[in-house]
């Protein structure tokens, strides 16, 4: 009987789902992006590969606010420099010009590229020396350890943006994507790196600019060759140069999202260890960092707490199960901030309308000087 009035019941669904599909099924294909004829899309391309005035102004306000944005630590100006930014017109244009073989293509873009580079790193030395200004800033720091996380963003940034050139319609998408992937920004760290003498800044912020660039260059040429401008025969050389550089820098990628790795789990266990133990049960912590040194971590934490309140058997303990915990040798840098509280009650005697008469008393008298 059950089995009987299931089918049915999908009978009835069934049909109803076709009448429904009837109802409602017409001619869409109006509403269908259609793709840039092959011509019209190299036009484009070619033009935005040109190095002319307007794009080396552009590029020129566009270092300058990311670095006053990177300097002030403003990641909302940050944004702003991103979106004026016009880059990724030159390395569209490569990833086309790769795709089809086209060496003067490739040349123009280049050169556009290469050029426009070194004006955004120009910008930002001498902004940043300038204003003398030498902290490094949370948006600063956050561009000078690229992971495989940003080659991902990279890659997907590059496939949208190729999109968006070869598809009428959604050409809306280029600004979310110069904000996705950022390309301007870690120009403007390297120029800051200079002006700071500072070797990590200006490597770590390079290969952030190279992971992004080989990563739109290669998922870009990808899309375009998906969309049929162009050919495997044709498009053999170049992707394979992208591939090989693609794997050179998969290798400090992939270390350093492993370190990334370790130290985010090494941070959550030692917030845990640390916040559970009785050692810390009176004090406020206020900043927890961890470092990673070769195999061992450095865990640097700031507490306040009354004087005398924390002792070093206690900070050896703490350290010993931090260590057992992670299964890491750890070093524990403990700064204990003083805390000195002083409480002045007002007296019994003391109330409202008393203090009212004596600031009344107090006005007159002050008035009449």
């Amino acid at each position: 009987m059950l089995a009987i009035v299931s089918k049915r019941f999908i009978s009835w669904g069934h049909q109803k789902l076709s009448v429904l599909k009837d109802r409602h099924r017409g001619e869409w294909h109006w509403m269908e992006s259609k793709p840039v004829p092959i011509a019209s899309l190299s036009r484009s391309l070619w033009r935005s590969a040109e190095s002319s005035s307007n794009y080396y102004l552009l590029l020129f306000l566009s270092g300058a606010i990311a670095t006053f944005g990177l300097l002030s630590g403003s990641s909302a100006t940050v944004i702003g420099a991103m979106i004026v930014a016009p880059l990724m017109g030159p390395i569209t244009g490569i990833a086309f010009a790769l795709i089809m073989a086209n060496r003067r293509l490739l040349r123009r873009a280049s050169l556009s590229l290469t050029l426009g580079a070194l004006l955004t790193i120009g910008t930002a030395a001498i902004i940043a020396r300038m204003t003398g200004i030498e902290s490094i800033t949370s948006e600063i720091a956050a561009r000078t350890q690229p992971t495989l996380l940003d080659l991902g963003v990279a890659l997907a940034a590059g496939a949208a943006g190729a999109l968006a050139k070869s598809r009428r319609g959604i050409s809306d998408a280029l600004p979310g994507v110069a904000i996705a992937v950022a390309l301007v920004p870690p120009l403007s760290v390297v120029g800051v790196g200079i002006a700071y003498g500072s070797l990590s800044i200006f490597f770590g912020s390079l290969l952030l600019f190279l992971t992004n660039l080989v990563g739109i260059i290669f998922s870009g040429g990808l899309v375009f060759l998906a969309l049929r401008y162009g050919s495997v025969q044709r498009a053999k050389r170049g992707m394979t140069i992208a591939i090989a550089t693609l794997v050179c820098l998969g290798i400090p990628l992939t270390l350093s999202f492993q370190d990334l790795s370790i130290k985010n789990q090494a941070r959550m266990s030692v917030n845990e260890i640390i916040r559970k133990s009785t050692t810390f049960s009176e004090s406020r912590i206020q900043t927890l960092s961890v470092q990673r040194d070769r195999d061992s971590l450095v865990v640097d934490l700031n507490v306040e707490a009354r004087p005398g309140s924390i002792s070093p058997e206690q900070i050896d303990s703490v350290r010993a199960l931090i260590a057992e915990e992670i299964a890491r040798p750890v070093k524990l840098n403990v700064s204990v901030i003083p805390i000195e509280q002083f409480v002045s009650n007002p007296p019994p005697s003391e109330s409202r309308a008393s203090l009212e008469y004596k600031s009344f008393k107090y006005k007159v008298a002050k008035k009449a000087r």
